[in-house]
């Protein structure tokens, strides 16, 4: 149940709820809500876009500064949004996150996978790459998160360690080994 459906403040959204897919969590329900002015199957999508990017940046329990930027602009560019829309979206979804995310990831990741084609699953694993590294580190939970939701997704294990090597410099667990020099014999 969302927090504000809890607080009786839902009501408006129950009447979009209806027309989002049956198949929707109320994460994706309440998140299309807000953007009532793009057609049905889009605001799903930029719902559910928008949900597991916050949901990678969760993954280490703490969301960024500039994760969140991040978020935010790569909403606003591949949805087409205003930034006001786009900061609200974002924030509805880091606020899903924290809320639903042990019961919805997986749901939220299979509704993805079935609206949308390979290339933009693959696009979408590109962004949580960039949201993981917008704060230039990539802990070992971030990179845990981000492979399953790879996983999730149906992506092959190429498509993983292609997005991630964009950002291989941003490893957490790579940084630690570059500060010893190799020893040479």
């Amino acid at each position: 149940m969302s927090l504000l459906k809890f607080l009786g403040l839902g009501n408006d959204n129950e009447t979009r709820k209806t027309k989002v897919s049956s198949g929707d969590t109320e994460t994706m329900t309440r998140i299309a809500s807000e953007l009532e002015a793009l057609p049905q199957d889009r605001a799903r999508y930029l719902a559910a876009f928008a949900y597991i990017l916050g949901r990678a940046a969760h993954a280490d329990s703490h969301v960024s500064a500039e994760e969140t930027r991040s978020m935010t602009q790569i909403v606003q560019e591949l949805g087409h949004l205003p930034e006001a829309q786009a900061v609200l979206v974002v924030e509805i979804a880091k606020s899903q996150v924290k809320l639903f995310g042990g019961t919805d990831n997986f749901l939220v990741s299979r509704s993805f996978k079935d609206m949308s084609s390979i290339t933009q699953r693959v696009e979408l694993l590109e962004c949580v790459f960039a949201v993981l590294a917008a704060d230039h580190s990539i802990t070992a939970h971030e990179e845990v998160q981000a492979r399953q939701i790879s996983k999730e997704l149906g992506l092959r294990h190429q498509d993983f360690i292609a997005a991630r090597a964009v950002y291989q410099d941003h490893l957490k667990a790579l940084k630690g080994l570059r500060k010893y020099p190799e020893k040479h014999d």
